[in-house]
């Protein structure tokens, strides 16, 4: 069996993409897969949302292994990985990520460098996640190469499908230049409060639009769940039996039962 591979990506900031790249993470390894989590964001808020508070400290991260695939080299199997007390690997980020987009503009096939950098990971795991940064760049673009599908998270608030529209463009280059099997995994709603009308309205919005690729699990908007990552520790850990953790769990099953 051969991974399969996620981008979690939305143009816009604080849609929840890093949330769920790790709880979502958290709950498939709960139900025995293998999962690798990647940080693809220089801001590396993955990494420290998992309690790695120092991520520039680390000799090797994602840059250094993305440095090495694209010099046509072949990183040493497991360089660079982190195991985390929740059952999920993660390949961490820091700041460095930032050059990496001027590094691959001379480099030979840019946008496969991470497409390359995963090919020898694919058979350890069952699941790879990558948290993807908010923009379009070539680390979002490398990220669209490397992974089988993709997954939006979309927040409950106005102009929920700001951003998206381009996000799908980006897609739609990806697959017909680069990665002819990409399309969309589904899409997450995010931040959803049942009592207001207004992620009433945005729910059947997206729904509509989207159709049977929307997951049937909100993410609900808690405190818990924003208060977990300035904690380093995922929802799973820091308020287990909550209305977050167990949408977690839920959305874990669902993407299970999608295959």
């Amino acid at each position: 069996m051969s991974a399969t591979i996620l981008a979690i990506a939305n143009q816009k900031g604080g849609v929840g993409k890093t949330t769920t790249t790790a709880n979502l993470g958290i709950g498939l390894a709960r139900t025995g897969k293998r999962v690798l989590l990647i940080d693809a964001d220089p801001q590396a808020s993955l990494t420290i949302s998992l309690g790695y508070a120092n991520p520039d400290n680390f000799p090797v991260t994602l840059t250094q292994l993305l440095q090495v695939t694209a010099q046509i080299g072949t990183p040493r199997p497991g360089e660079g990985i982190l195991h985390h007390a929740e059952g999920v690997d993660l390949l961490p980020s820091s700041i460095e990520l930032c050059s990496m987009e001027m590094t691959l503009i001379n480099v030979l096939s840019r946008e496969t460098t991470m497409k390359r950098l995963l090919e020898p990971m694919k058979k350890q795991y069952d699941y790879i996640l990558i948290d993807c940064p908010p923009s379009l760049g070539l680390l979002t673009v490398n990220a669209l190469v490397a992974a089988d599908k993709l997954l939006i998270p979309i927040q409950c608030e106005f102009y929920a499908l700001e951003g998206v529209t381009k996000l799908l463009e980006s897609m739609k280059r990806v697959k017909s230049r680069l990665n002819p099997t990409l399309d969309i995994y589904g899409i997450l709603l995010t931040m959803y409060d049942s009592r207001t009308t207004l992620s009433k309205q945005v729910v059947d919005e997206v729904r509509e639009y989207f159709g049977r690729l929307v997951f049937a699990t909100p993410i609900p908007r808690t405190v818990k769940l924003s208060e977990a990552p300035s904690f380093g520790q995922p929802i799973t850990q820091y308020d287990p039996k909550g209305r977050g953790a167990l949408s977690y769990i839920e959305l874990a099953k669902e993407v299970i039962a999608r295959g």
